[in-house]
């Protein structure tokens, strides 16, 4: 189900197996439906496949945590050796909460606040200047706590991702990133602070690319910049190329580009004074998980057939958001007769669906559908919409499965008002 050496969802008899699990028989214990299906052998596996490209590279890879922000996942990821890439205080304190090293994070974001910013001077972490005023609140700051900032200069290479334009950032009109023909005067603003490290600089294309030759101009572009910033007196020697590696999505057979690919693109270009960093979120945490829901029905209005699901847009938006196909698949055989669905959730709005015009044999009711590749963007952006409760996520290591979070509940909802 997965195009990857490890098959950790895989079918045996037309059932669907997370690890060494049927997911039907998970499906059954279960008191909540739908829920999140991880698996821990994914996740070793694909950061391991970073580790594998980068070899023989000074590098950091920095998880980029608002692609999943479950503790337990961050806490194994961690131990692996893993950064974070971080874009709000309340994400850094986590990422001390689940252990990483501070000193190898990395604080993105076009509107940090001052709050935001004295937690990550205070820990050391990486903070990237994204604009003029963001500079100012950085030197403020410093200044307020007499603690120096490592910073890096966030630019914007112009190189067009190819990509849904949500999700293009480094493009000349981007809200993110300085204006390049400002660099210098960034540049005299840093030098005439004691406090602050220019330490290096950073880009982010945008996410689900395709063509590594995109990573490779981009690269081209930012060492051109290093460069003229080294020549102006600066120890820089942080390169980072930021994240948004696409994955197999689609399930048709194109060749997706793997981290080794990525990295054999701009290998021949860097040097030994140069440490990478680069932000994988979505290709590490991807194709981890599974989003698992019951079929609450099948209907049709005469010209269209629909498979109504108990998941919706509230626990799962990227459809609905950017227009994002993700693969569905049942979880056990089913034999109806085969006919074009759209797969949507039982949210009062039009904008609900899981996908459409899927060719799937009918369902009977209660039949278990899973939406794939569910790890990034998904419970990380789930909301109470229509009053649905986030769902809880399960963790599969080999034939043990965890839960890694708890259902949210109209309890845990109440306590939030002042009754």
């Amino acid at each position: 189900m997965h195009g990857n050496n490890i098959m950790s969802f895989h079918y045996n008899d037309d059932y669907l197996y997370c690890e060494k699990l049927k997911v039907k028989d998970i499906q059954e214990t279960m008191p909540y439906s739908p829920f999140y299906l991880y698996s821990l052998a994914q996740l070793e596996a694909n950061y391991a496949a970073y580790q594998k490209a980068l070899e023989g590279i000074n590098a950091i890879i920095g998880y980029a945590v608002k692609a999943n922000n479950n503790l337990t996942l961050l806490k194994h990821l961690s131990a692996l050796g893993s950064g974070a890439v971080l874009v709000s205080g309340n994400e850094l304190q986590l990422s001390l909460a689940a252990g990483f090293d501070l000193k190898r994070t990395i604080l993105n974001g076009n509107g940090k606040t001052l709050a935001e910013l004295r937690l990550a001077v205070e820990h050391g972490v990486l903070i990237n200047i994204d604009s003029e005023f963001d500079l100012q609140h950085i030197q403020q700051t410093a200044k307020d706590l007499n603690k120096p900032a490592n910073v890096l200069i966030r630019i914007n290479p112009d190189v067009d991702p190819e990509v849904h334009p949500y999700i293009s950032t480094g493009m000349k009109n981007s809200k993110f990133g300085i204006r390049n023909e400002r660099l210098n005067w960034f540049l005299d603003e840093i030098r005439k602070d004691d406090l602050l490290n220019l330490v290096g600089v950073h880009c982010h294309l945008g996410s689900t690319i395709k063509k590594v030759r995109i990573f490779r101009d981009a690269t081209e572009i930012m060492l051109d910049f290093m460069r003229a910033i080294q020549a102006e007196g600066f120890s820089a020697r942080y390169l980072n190329i930021g994240g948004g590696l696409g994955i197999d999505y689609e399930r048709t057979g194109d060749d997706i580009p793997t981290p080794t690919d990525l990295i054999n693109s701009i290998r021949g270009l860097l040097t030994d004074d140069i440490t990478l960093i680069i932000e994988p979120g979505r290709s590490i945490i991807g194709n981890t998980a599974v989003f698992v829901n019951r079929v609450t029905g099948v209907k049709t209005n005469g010209n269209k057939h629909f498979i109504v699901t108990d998941g919706s847009m509230a626990e799962l938006i990227r459809p609905s958001l950017y227009d994002a196909y993700q693969h569905i698949a049942f979880i056990e055989p089913v034999n109806g007769k085969v006919e074009t669905f759209d797969i949507v959730g039982p949210v009062c709005e039009s904008a609900d669906f899981l996908g459409k015009e899927r060719k799937l044999p009918a369902p009977p009711e209660g039949t278990g559908l899973v939406v794939c590749d569910a790890g990034a963007y998904c419970h990380a952006m789930s909301s109470n919409y229509n009053l649905k409760m986030r769902p809880p996520e399960y963790l599969v290591d080999g034939d043990r499965l965890t839960c890694i979070r708890r259902v949210e509940t109209l309890d845990d909802y109440l306590r939030l008002f002042d009754v």
